[in-house]
This record gives C-alpha cells, sequence and structure tokens, in this order.
C-alpha cells in the first residue's frame, strides 16, 4: 500500500534519521536520562555507607541498630521523569517546529502539495512520524533505565514494577508528543516562523517551568529538605489537622498547578514510580483511581494539540500562508 500518508510517514521518518539536529536532541535527553540514574544511585550508596559506619560505631557502643535505608529502584528515576518533563518538552518542540520549518524554508510545500494528496494526508503522515518518532525514543529510554538500574543499582525489576515503568512511559510518549504537535500548529498557524518558534518558548517557559515552581514554593512542605513537617516530628494526622487550617490557601495552590499540563504528567508518573510514600508499592489500581485525573488533562491535551496540528498545516491553510 503507497497511500499519499505513508509516503510522508517515510519521508519524515527518513528526513529525522539524516537530521544531525534530531539526532544530537534525542541522544542528548538519553545522556541525561542515564546521568540522573547514575546519581540517584550513588546518593542511594552513599546513605547505605553510610548507615554501615553508624551501626558499626552503635555495634561498638552497644547501642540499639537503627532502621536500615530501604531502596526502591523505581525511585532513582525520579529525576529522568523531571529531565522528560522540562528538557524533552523543549526537544518536542524543536522537532515539532521543525517538521513545517523546514519544507516552509526550503520552499518544498507548493511541490508537496502539487501531487494528488488530500488536505490532511501531509498534516496526517507528519503527526504520525511524530508518533512513530517519540515512540522509539520512549522504548529506547526505557531500556536504558532497566539497564542503569540493573548495572548502577545493582538490583532488576519484578513484574508490577516493570508495568508501572510501562505505564510511566507511555505517559511521557502522549507528554512529549503533545508538545510536538502543539509546535507543529504553532508553526503552520503563523507566517512568520520565528513567531512560532517564539510562541512555542513562552508557552513552554510558562507552563513546564513558572507555573509548577510558583505551585511548588507556595507549598510549605517544601520549605525544608525532607519536608517540613517531618523536620519538625509532626506526624501524618497532626499534618492534617494543620493543613486544614489552610484549606483555602491549598485549593488554590493546588488550582495553579493544576493549570500546569507537565504537573499532571509529573504527578502520575510520581505516583506509579513510587517518589511519593503515599503511593510508593501502592497496586496499579490505587494509583490508577487517584490518578484519572491527572490522565484526563494529559489525554485531553495531546487531543487539543492534534487538533490544532491537523487543522491549522492541512493543505489550505499551508498554501493560502505560503
Amino acid at each position: 500500500m503507497n497511500s499519499p500518508l505513508l509516503v510522508v510517514l517515510r519521508k519524515e521518518l527518513g528526513d529525522a534519521l539524516r537530521s544531525r539536529l534530531v539526532l544530537l536532541l534525542v541522544a542528548g535527553l538519553g545522556a541525561v536520562v542515564i546521568l540522573s540514574v547514575i546519581v540517584a544511585a550513588s546518593a542511594f550508596h552513599a546513605k547505605v555507607a553510610d548507615y554501615q559506619h553508624y551501626l558499626q560505631a552503635l555495634q561498638q557502643a552497644g547501642g540499639t541498630a537503627p532502621t536500615a535505608p530501604l531502596f526502591f529502584p523505581l525511585q532513582l528515576l525520579r529525576g529522568a521523569v523531571e529531565y522528560l518533563e522540562i528538557i524533552g518538552a523543549i526537544v518536542a518542540i524543536v522537532i515539532g517546529y521543525g517538521m513545517i520549518a523546514k519544507e516552509k524554508n526550503r520552499g518544498t510545500l507548493r511541490l508537496l502539495f502539487s501531487r494528488p494528496v488530500s488536505g490532511y494526508a501531509v498534516a496526517g503522515g507528519k503527526l504520525l512520524a511524530m508518533v512513530v518518532i517519540w515512540l522509539v525514543v520512549t522504548v529506547g529510554v526505557g531500556v536504558v533505565m532497566i539497564v542503569a538500574i540493573r548495572l548502577v543499582g545493582g538490583t532488576g525489576l519484578s513484574g508490577v514494577e516493570l508495568l508501572k515503568l510501562g505505564i510511566t512511559l507511555g505517559l511521557a510518549w502522549l507528554y512529549l508528543f503533545m508538545w510536538s504537535a502543539l509546535a507543529m500548529g504553532l508553526a503552520g498557524y503563523t507566517k512568520q516562523l520565528s513567531t512560532a518558534l517564539v510562541i512555542g518558548l513562552i508557552v513552554w517557559l510558562g507552563f513546564v517551568l513558572i507555573i509548577p515552581q510558583i505551585g511548588d514554593t507556595m507549598d510549605p512542605d517544601n520549605q525544608a529538605p525532607g519536608g517540613l513537617f517531618k523536620s519538625l516530628q509532626v506526624d501524618k494526622p497532626h499534618e492534617k489537622t494543620v493543613m486544614a487550617k489552610f484549606a483555602g490557601y491549598e485549593t488554590t495552590r493546588n488550582r495553579l498547578e493544576e493549570a500546569s499540563i507537565s504537573k499532571h504528567f509529573e504527578r502520575t508518573s510520581f505516583a506509579y514510580l513510587g517518589v511519593k510514600d503515599k503511593y510508593n508499592q501502592a497496586s496499579l489500581g490505587v494509583i490508577g483511581s487517584a490518578m484519572w485525573t491527572n490522565f484526563v488533562w494529559l489525554f485531553g491535551g495531546g487531543v487539543l494539540a492534534t487538533v490544532l496540528a491537523l487543522t491549522q498545516t492541512s493543505k489550505r491553510k499551508l498554501l493560502r500562508r505560503t
């Protein structure tokens, strides 16, 4: 079958493989993921070494042995998720922007649409190419994570942990594709390519960096290392009693964070990886029922970005703006 959609798909995948910029960006993203796992594993090993020294000193003094630090391998991926959330989003913007920018810069749009293709065949082929590109990237990142946990962390993943990691990677795929589709739609919508890139970077800056940072800063539990309430030795029941006094403030802070699609990705990923103690070792059903609204936000963002890309890069609109 040689439909225009598949022809465009093969063309875009070939362009991606020949693009040094795309390969360099993806390789850099993989490198920071590996580095984050190495740093997290090294920090845990240092923590274990400190515990062993402390234990030996206590045994010599006749003291009671403290609880050994617990190791949960998926928690090593916290930094990797944060890199995908921040750096991955800007890489996705560059790749999505390039899908249209290269055609405009080369002046090949009229040549491309001179062929007997439907109004949405080119846009659909480019979106499918981004689906495949990010699928390959996330699968590759997942393999890198598993290998890094085995080699650096010194342990493997159970079946449930692999499933949780797979769900997290699926969320990452949807998140990265959303940013690429958004950038592609902006590049098609604006007459000046520089305008599209500036708008994309402003959206990234606002929803990936500024809004989540404001929300984190407003969280009182983030005001001390390890958590404010833990540092004050306040247990959970008393913590809830204190926070009940600030229900309005907490609702405002939560609504602000929910304005960021990146925060929905982060919350859901951290839940499945057990970064949040509340969901560590929890079943898939418990996590899914608690995170379903974040799923809806992510899916809705992906749908809206896809619609924008399809409608703004159709044959009629691209030729009219060329």
